[in-house]
Formats: C-alpha cells, sequence, structure tokens
C-alpha cells in the first residue's frame, strides 16, 4: 500500500515567497526601464507604445493558454524552467541591436554627471536636440537637458525641444552642430560636429533641407544586419526588429506567473492550506522593490560605456538575467501539485457570468480597466518625464521602490480603512489616487520632484486591491474567488494597459508629455465623480460564501464555551422528532 506523502506546509510557504521574490526582482530589474532604452535605440513615442501595448495583448493572451497547456500536458515544472531560461536568453538579444549613435547614448549619463560636477561646462541633451540653437546674453535653460543642481553655475543658451516645437507640432529630433556654454560671463565655444546617424534623422531629413543629408552608402552599411527588411526605411527597419524580440520575449515569459501559481495553489489546496496562498504575494512586491532600487542604484554607479560600444543601461539586461539564474535552482524544488479534478477553462467562464451578472461587478471591471490604461501610461513614461528634468538611473529607482514598498504597506492601513470607508468608497479613493499621481507627474521641476507623489501609491495601487478583492469575494461562488479575481487583474489590467500603451505613444508623438499625465488625470477623476453615483443605483447582490460562513461558525463555537449554546444539528432534529410526533396526532 502507497505511502500518502507528508506536505511541510512551512517549506511549501518559504520555497513559494523565495521564487516569487525573485521572479519579481529580475522582471524589475528590466521592465520600468525598457522605454527608456527603446528611447535610446531612437523608437519614437508611438513606436514604443506599439511595442508595450503588445507585449501587453500576449499576456493577456498566451498566459492562460500556456497555464492550461502545462496542465493538460502535466508539464508544469518544464515550463517554468524552460520560462526561466528562454527569457533571460531572448532579453539579452535585444542588445545585439547596434546603437545609432554613440553621443546620443551617452548623453543622458553625461546629464547625471552634471550633478556631481557643478563645474564641468559639458552640456548634452537628454534626449536628440532640435535645430533651435541660439546665443543670447541671457541664457535659456531647458529643464529637459539640465538638472535643476547646473543652473547656477553653467548656463545654456540651447533651447531644445524633444518632440515638438513651441507651437505644438511634432517633429523628429535633430543632431546638435554647435552648443554655446555660458560659465560666469565667458563664452566658451565648443563644437561637437558628429554624424547624427540616428534613425529618427531619416524622417527628419524629408521635412527640412536644412538638415544634413545621410548617403544611402551609409545607411545601407549600418543596416546591413536587418537583412529582409531593407525595403523599408531605417526607423521602421529597427522597430519591427525591436517588436519581434519583444514579442519573442514576452512569448517566453508570459506562462511563468499562471503556470506557478495555479500549482502552488493546488499543492496548498490539496493540504488543506489555500487560505496562507495570500501570503506569498508581499514578497513579490519586496522583491519588485529590490530589484528596481537595486538595479537603478547599479546603473548610476557605472561609467557612461561600460565596454568598448556598450552603455551602462545594458546592465539592467544583465541585471535580468542574474536574478532569473537565481530563480531557477529554487524552480527545481518549487512545491506544484495537478488536480484533475479542477477545471480552469470552465472557471474562467463561470467567473465571467458571474461577473457579468452584477451590476457592482461591473462597473469594477470598468475601473479597473481605466487603472488599467492609466497605469500603462506611467509605467511607459514617467521614466521620460524624469529624464527629461535630470534624473539618472539612482533617482528613478528609487522613486519607483518607494511606490512599491507604499503599495506593500497598506495591508497594515486595512483594517482602520475598512472601518472608515466601505470597499465601494475605497475603490473609488484608489483610483483617485492615481489620478492625482498623475496630474502631479506633469508638473515635475527637478530629478527628485516625483518622490512626494510615490507614497499615494498606498491607495492607488494597495487600497484600489484590497477593494477589488472585497468585490471578488462578494461576487464569487464557492471556490472560484480566484477565477474572479483573475477578471479584474488579469484581464482588465491587461486589456487596460495595452490599450494604454496603444494611445499613449500616439499622445506624446502629438502633445507631449505633459498633456499625456494631464489627460489621463482628467479622464480617470471624471470617472472617480461618477462611480460613487453609479454605485448608488447599482443594486447590491451580496452572494452567501459558505466557507466563510463555515469559518466564521467554527470561531464563534470555540470562543463560546456556554452549555446553553446548543448545537444546531441537535436542534434541527427535536424539531423534526416534534412534527412528525404532531402529525402522528393529528392521524389519530
Amino acid at each position: 500500500m502507497r505511502r500518502n506523502k507528508q506536505i511541510d506546509i512551512r517549506r511549501a510557504l518559504a520555497l513559494a515567497g523565495t521564487f516569487n521574490f525573485l521572479c519579481c526582482c529580475a522582471r524589475a530589474c528590466l521592465l520600468p526601464f525598457l522605454t527608456l532604452y527603446l528611447r535610446q535605440l531612437g523608437l519614437t513615442p508611438a513606436m514604443t507604445g506599439i511595442v508595450m501595448g503588445t507585449k501587453h495583448l500576449i499576456t493577456l493572451v498566451w498566459s492562460p493558454v500556456a497555464s492550461l497547456l502545462s496542465k493538460h500536458y502535466n508539464k508544469r515544472r518544464v515550463v517554468i524552467n524552460c520560462s526561466l531560461v528562454c527569457s533571460a536568453a531572448v532579453a539579452l538579444v535585444l542588445l545585439l541591436i547596434p546603437h545609432t549613435d554613440v553621443h546620443s547614448q551617452t548623453a543622458a549619463c553625461a546629464t547625471s554627471d552634471l550633478r556631481s560636477t557643478p563645474t564641468q561646462s559639458l552640456m548634452s541633451s537628454v534626449g536628440p536636440a532640435t535645430s533651435s540653437t541660439r546665443t543670447h546674453p541671457k541664457a535659456v535653460t531647458s529643464p529637459a537637458n539640465s538638472p535643476p543642481e547646473t543652473a547656477s553655475a553653467p548656463d545654456v543658451t540651447s533651447k531644445t525641444s524633444l518632440y515638438q516645437h513651441e507651437g505644438g507640432t511634432p517633429h523628429p529630433p535633430l543632431s546638435q552642430e554647435n552648443v554655446s556654454v555660458v560659465v560666469n560671463s565667458t563664452v566658451l565655444h565648443q563644437t561637437t560636429s558628429f554624424v547624427a546617424t540616428q534613425v529618427r534623422n531619416k524622417r527628419s531629413k524629408l521635412k527640412s533641407g536644412s538638415r544634413e543629408q545621410l548617403t544611402e552608402e551609409e545607411e545601407g552599411g549600418r543596416f546591413d544586419f536587418l537583412g529582409s527588411l531593407k525595403v523599408m526605411d531605417p526607423q521602421h527597419q529597427l522597430f519591427f526588429l525591436v517588436l519581434i524580440i519583444v514579442s519573442m520575449w514576452e512569448s517566453a515569459s508570459a506562462p511563468l506567473e499562471w503556470t506557478a501559481d495555479d500549482g502552488l495553489y493546488e499543492y496548498l489546496d490539496y493540504a488543506d492550506a489555500s487560505d496562507r496562498y495570500s501570503s506569498t504575494a508581499v514578497w513579490g512586491l519586496l522583491g519588485a522593490a529590490c530589484g528596481v532600487g537595486g538595479a537603478g542604484l547599479l546603473v548610476s554607479q557605472l561609467s557612461c560605456l561600460i565596454a568598448a560600444q556598450t552603455p551602462r543601461s545594458a546592465a539592467h539586461f544583465y541585471s535580468y538575467a542574474a536574478a532569473s539564474a537565481l530563480a531557477l535552482p529554487v524552480a527545481l524544488y518549487l512545491p506544484l501539485h495537478l488536480n484533475k479534478k479542477r477545471d480552469r477553462a470552465n472557471g474562467l467562464l463561470k467567473a465571467v457570468q458571474l461577473v457579468r451578472g452584477s451590476p457592482r461587478a461591473l462597473l469594477c471591471v470598468v475601473t479597473t480597466l481605466l487603472v488599467g490604461v492609466v497605469g500603462s501610461v506611467v509605467d511607459n513614461f514617467l521614466l521620460w518625464q524624469m529624464q527629461d528634468h535630470g534624473s539618472s538611473e539612482l533617482d528613478m529607482g528609487l522613486s519607483l521602490a518607494l511606490a512599491l514598498l507604499s503599495q506593500a504597506a497598506f495591508p497594515l492601513l486595512a483594517g482602520r480603512v475598512s472601518r472608515v470607508l466601505s470597499p465601494a468608497r475605497v475603490l473609488a479613493v484608489g483610483a483617485a489616487s492615481l489620478g492625482l499621481q498623475c496630474f502631479y507627474y506633469s508638473f515635475l521641476w527637478g530629478p527628485w520632484a516625483a518622490l512626494p507623489a510615490q507614497v499615494l501609491s498606498c491607495f492607488s495601487s494597495g487600497a484600489l486591491w484590497w477593494a477589488v478583492k472585497v468585490q471578488c469575494e462578494d461576487v464569487a461562488t464557492l471556490g472560484a474567488e480566484r477565477s474572479v479575481r483573475r477578471i479584474y487583474s488579469t484581464f482588465s489590467l491587461h486589456l487596460g494597459s495595452g490599450l494604454g500603451s496603444f494611445a499613449g505613444g500616439f499622445v506624446v508623438q502629438r502633445f507631449g508629455l505633459t498633456w499625456l499625465f494631464r489627460g489621463a488625470a482628467v479622464g480617470l477623476m471624471l470617472w472617480c465623480v461618477c462611480l460613487p453615483l453609479l454605485q448608488w443605483k447599482a443594486p447590491h447582490q451580496r452572494r452567501i460564501n459558505y466557507s466563510r460562513l463555515l469559518a466564521a461558525d467554527a470561531s464563534e463555537a470555540s470562543d463560546s464555551g456556554s452549555e446553553q449554546e446548543r448545537d444546531w444539528l441537535d436542534k434541527a432534529m427535536e424539531d423534526d422528532r416534534g412534527n412528525n410526533y404532531n402529525g402522528r396526532r393529528i392521524n389519530h
């Protein structure tokens, strides 16, 4: 007779927490900084938005499909290990794309170096500069190109714009021919003449005859690596190459979260410890905070070029690969269990039906969808806005780490908040907090200006998803809580993030970063004003959660030691005997 294997719950939770910590740390080392790398490669905001939007849509579709396939063929551990290895390998392929211009790659690095050496007179734009280079007795300094600390030392006479002229029409950037720097009323002319071979100058050359013409020999020699894509112009060649690599990368990494999550939950459910499943989520937030903060600190300590032609931003990719390699041994011992009786596909369909049948649940879906749209705006372009105002990688990493730590701290405040506000009000307050953050981001003035707004992530992320969890418990029937929660956290969030990425890129291309954040903030705030009224009009349909009810009855029974309370089963049996006795008397 086969003996049952003893299950160590503490060991399982420790392994799951460690694995979650390392995986979230790996993704946080790279994903928040990915759009900055795409900006350095020369992609326009619209192209960057398309790449990130495609990434979210691949996750939306491929994650549940891969999870179902891995369960059907009982290959969950193989899928997890292959996902870790392949995603790290494909991410490193992005480093093989040759950079279009070494000078533009080191521009942001030179700007951050000015903060530590304020007497340095070299001024390089964070993004590529426009063609308007003028000298005046009174210098005009653009916040997109120099940090506030250098305002009292070198005054820059070149006024630059990243994406648009003063009239508001967008344009690609130009190379900087001459940079005039005024130091203590002495004008030092530094000529930084270099051949601007950025892919974005291809479109600029077609619009302005005053710009330098790039020869076809230079174009063909620099983009020979694109092979069959030569029929396109260089900018679109680079775009499609990046899009293909990012799509392959997301296809490799998307199955990881769902597959490991399902295996762990079924393992704990098999051991009757599914109530402790949520304890591993906080380790993911802590891992992400360590990853983004550590990566920012590491990159800020490196020189502008860590190799011959490799910028220091490549350290993000190496950190991602290293953290994924550390998670691989943990994945070999990760507790997984296959419950063949549980059908995940039918569970998701049932969850969709439950959500569709509740008006309040539908309002929550719309709210999470809009939060996903606005959240993608912050994720994709906040670091662009910070970079334009002189923030270094260290500033960005610590700012994002503070937001994650604030989100992880909300469970400590959940009890007090629930006594003051209902879950419906908390949902509206959380969405409004995100709108306030976006509005604040449009008025950044310095490298550390974004830091105070990150504290609001305690409500814009922590409180909001706590309210969504309560809504899931109200809507879901027994055993369907996780499926309903995935409707909100995965389908609504990733769908909204994909749509927000597509739209956000085109808005930045046309109107600029400032109006993107303001428009997102106004739209979300308008919804938050209408949400309480719609919640008040919607009928409240609360389903009975029998598992929670039985747990509450058990706790009450254990606390009360009074002998006057009688067991409900004995009382029901006595009532039944009385009814039968009365029935016999009537028959006689």
